[in-house]
């Protein structure tokens, strides 16, 4: 019999604090042992457990079903998680891939763990060269679908492409979904890498697509994303605290338009979270935490931690900790001085 529960992995529960029957200290947050990390929703869950079993038709579903109703967010989001299954349990994408190799969406699915395979090795410019055919492959597939330009994305700043090749991917992916977030961030990450940590032009170019984009769209995290690069950086003064809080702002109120205690806006609400901390804004970090319900994700956690759930729930309690012993602020809700003092990188 197999343990189907075993099969969600990777996502975890948190067992290492005892259930306590006193009340909890933070009104609206689970308790420690009911956070999960990494959690799949009600959709890509059985497609893991089917594919734990051997089988890939939950998944050729899934991914059929995004392709088809043009639902691309989510179709990056699966296919980033399928394919993390599948690098340590591959038979099943073989299997697929043998019964049905012209099929989209596991052309799509292998371009992504080549992709994967590739960053982890020593090898990385070598492996990425051979990668650029199922790229290709998945992108003529279906023209209508941006991941195939997202992993090109990736694909680029691997290989160290120059702006200009760079420039004609971003053209390309914009032509298919001028608002698909993956590619907004694949860009930003690859402007990052390429201007050397220059936060000052990430943030330019993440204000600028968001400014771009409805109030409801993705894109609104990016901002905070690129403060995220720069808090992480420890780059001191470089960027003034007041474009750091916007950055926060933007992703607040996109997160006030999602459901609490969704697994799909979980990953920009523990981003956010961290970017709260950062800015000692401990009150909306609070009300991030108490929205994220029992959703931690890897990142960015995982950053700073080897135990990425551990380093959350640490974060939640130094967050309790504050709160309860936190000045009055003004009407901004932005404590005063801006940006609180950086405490080490293990502490945040």
């Amino acid at each position: 019999m197999v343990d189907t529960m075993a099969l969600l992995l990777p996502f975890g529960r948190a067992s290492r604090t005892p259930r306590s029957s006193a009340p909890h200290p933070a009104a609206g947050l689970p308790a420690d042992d009911e956070v999960l990390l990494d959690a799949p929703d009600d959709r890509l869950g059985p497609a893991l457990v089917a594919a734990g079993q051997g089988s890939h038709h939950t998944a050729a579903d899934l991914l059929a079903a995004t392709r088809a109703h043009g639902r691309w967010e989510d179709r990056d989001r699966y296919v980033l998680r399928l394919a993390a299954f599948a690098r340590s349990r591959p038979e099943w994408v073989q299997a697929w891939y043998a019964a049905a190799p012209d099929d989209p969406d596991v052309l799509l699915l292998r371009a992504q763990l080549a992709v994967d395979h590739a960053w982890r090795s020593p090898a990385r410019a070598e492996l990425l060269r051979g990668v650029s055919p199922l790229i290709t492959a998945a992108a003529r597939a279906d023209d209508r679908d941006p991941v195939p330009w997202r992993l090109a994305l990736d694909h680029a700043r691997g290989s160290r492409a120059g702006h200009t090749y760079f420039g004609e991917l971003w053209e390309a992916a914009l032509r298919r979904a001028p608002l698909h977030y993956g590619c907004h961030v694949a860009a930003l990450t690859y402007l990052a890498s390429s201007w050397h940590g220059s936060h000052r032009e990430c943030l330019d170019f993440a204000d600028r697509a968001a400014q771009d984009s409805p109030a409801d769209s993705l894109v609104q995290a990016l901002p905070a994303r690129a403060a995220l690069a720069y808090l992480d950086d420890g780059c001191g003064s470089g960027v003034p605290p007041e474009r750091l809080h916007a950055a926060a702002d933007r992703a607040v109120a996109l997160s006030a338009r999602f459901p609490a205690a969704d697994p799909w806006p979980a990953a920009v609400r523990n981003k956010l979270t961290y970017v709260l901390v950062e800015l000692g804004r401990w009150e909306d970090a609070l009300e991030q935490l108490r929205l994220i319900g029992p959703y931690a994700t890897s990142y960015p956690w995982s950053r700073f931690a080897e135990d990425p759930l551990s380093r959350f729930l640490e974060v939640r309690q130094q967050v309790r900790r504050h709160v309860g012993s936190a000045p009055a602020r003004g009407r901004s809700g932005h404590p005063p001085g801006g940006r609180a003092q950086r405490a080490g990188r293990r502490d945040h």
